[in-house]
């Protein structure tokens, strides 16, 4: 058995986000799976590092598969499966891997960023990755929020209810603000994510800019607990998997 580890970068918005549902909704890990079948000639299975939601994208969301008989040359999998792929979905990379590898449990970090668009009219060149907020935030005030959702902490007030986890406590590494021009990127890595999380921190640092926040009411929003309200969520489409990490990386 010969164990392939993928690198891949989608565009989101065409696709019911990364894992296979049941019916015939459109998924990133379901045209994944059938295209390297159709070139293998043989059921593939497909391991994602983890879910992304619809209408998020990816530039470095992680997957794995048994390659088996497939004569296809590793380092020319990318070139060969971009020509079968779909316009928005791509493999960046491809790499052979031990045996062992799993592309979701050997994870030990993973990074998202979060765009706002912070300017007074739309731009349908941005519309479809970024989330479109009306100037004046205050960004010094988001970075002071930011700051305080680092470390170790019980997320359960930036949950969105969804399949049931042993625990809520997440090791956030960093929570990083950064303005270029209008564009507001908030940059988050943790040993992992709670389903929606991202989009519920990225939501309270945008009301926190707004001033309809303080920054130190995010200690408080940490302390609730399940009985805390984090966000709103803020839209899909200004999320994007920048990079998942492994022990060892490259080479594992």
């Amino acid at each position: 058995m010969r164990n392939v580890k993928l690198v891949i970068a989608y565009d989101g918005t065409g696709f019911h986000g990364f894992a296979i549902q049941k019916g015939s909704v459109r998924t990133v890990q379901g045209v994944l799976r059938d295209t390297l079948t159709r070139l293998a000639g043989r059921p593939v299975v497909v391991t994602g590092a983890g879910r992304t939601d619809a209408g998020v994208h990816a530039s470095g969301q992680v997957v794995n598969f048994d390659l088996e008989a497939w004569p296809c040359p590793v380092e020319r999998m990318p070139l060969a499966l971009n020509a079968f792929l779909p316009l928005d979905l791509a493999v960046v990379s491809a790499r052979e891997v031990p045996d062992q590898f799993h592309a979701r449990f050997w994870a030990r970090n993973k990074t998202y960023v979060y765009t706002v668009y912070n300017e007074a009219l739309r731009s349908p060149l941005l519309n479809r990755y970024s989330w479109h907020v009306g100037p004046g935030l205050d960004v010094g005030a988001m970075r002071e929020a930011a700051s305080r959702l680092t470390g170790v902490h019980d997320f359960a007030a930036f949950q969105v209810a969804g399949t049931p986890v042993s625990s809520t406590v997440r090791h956030l590494f960093r929570a990083v603000v950064e303005a270029d021009g209008p564009l507001v990127r908030l940059t988050f890595c943790a040993d992992g994510f709670l389903y929606k999380m991202v989009r519920m921190m990225a939501g309270t640092l945008v009301e926190v800019g707004r001033g309809k926040l303080a920054p130190s009411r995010v200690t408080g929003l940490l302390a609730a607990g399940k009985s805390g309200r984090g966000g709103p969520a803020a839209p899909a489409q200004g999320l994007c998997l920048t990079e998942v990490c492994y022990p060892g990386d490259p080479d594992l």
